[in-house]
């Protein structure tokens, strides 16, 4: 018997057990491979496990023990994959803190199943990369596209998918004001939405890790209204946003 040939390996990170298998069935439905675990050490142990590692996480915030914002701050530190959030707080606050630590997608529960689905199929399109150019080159900043790789003078960038997308969309645009709808749709893989702040702080993470990377690293600048713009000879330094 031929086995099924999935789209993505998911893992579910979440306390709520019944939720969570609702999410793994509805998710396996669609053919994804999902698992679940139920606390952050769980989760940490899995991605730390040899073998194939999941291709994307959705990780809950509030969970007993270790939560999800912990739980995050310590996987990116190894793991770049993509990772969607989920939480039954919808204040912004908590929205931005999660974006802040690495998260790549915010959702509020409860979620419609629906809308969670299409939130994976943006973040695992935008992680599998659509440019059609083998590498970028914006100064001494070098972006390897087929392997979502980033280097600075030749050294890697720990850069989370997100990130890596935001920081292509304006590298293939050097000097040239980018859009925020546009960032968001390149670059988070969705559109964007009344009030969005989310490329705001994906671009704040990705102007620091530019500047403590080299002095010399591209800049980037915020148009007010517009959107943002990759610069080239211009020292980088970090900015809020």
């Amino acid at each position: 018997m031929t086995s099924p040939a999935f789209l993505a390996h998911i893992l579910i990170v979440d306390d709520d057990r019944a939720l969570a298998e609702l999410l793994a069935d509805y998710l396996r439905h669609e053919s994804y491979s999902v698992e679940t675990v139920h606390d952050g050490t769980a989760a940490l142990a899995r991605l730390g496990a040899s073998g194939p590692r999941p291709d994307l996480l959705i990780l809950d915030v509030m969970m007993p023990g270790l939560d999800g914002l912990e739980t995050l701050r310590e996987l990116r530190r190894k793991h770049p994959l993509p990772v969607i959030m989920l939480s039954a707080r919808g204040e912004p606050v908590d929205r931005v803190i999660g974006l802040e630590l690495g998260a790549d997608d915010y959702l509020a529960k409860p979620c419609l199943p629906r809308e969670l689905l299409a939130r994976v199929r943006a973040r695992l399109r935008t992680a599998a990369g659509s440019a059609p150019l083998d590498s970028v080159e914006a100064g001494p900043l070098r972006i390897e596209t087929l392997t979502r790789t980033a280097l600075l003078h030749s050294q890697p960038l720990d850069l989370t998918g997100a990130e890596f997308s935001l920081l292509m969309a304006l590298a293939t645009r050097p000097g040239q004001v980018v859009d925020k709808a546009v960032l968001t749709r390149e670059g988070l893989g969705r559109e964007i939405e009344r009030f969005d702040r989310a490329v705001d702080v994906h671009i704040s993470r990705l102007r620091r890790k530019l500047a403590d990377a080299a002095p010399d690293a591209p800049a980037i600048d915020a148009v007010r209204g517009l959107g943002y713009q990759l610069i080239v000879g211009k020292t980088a330094a970090p900015s809020a946003t």
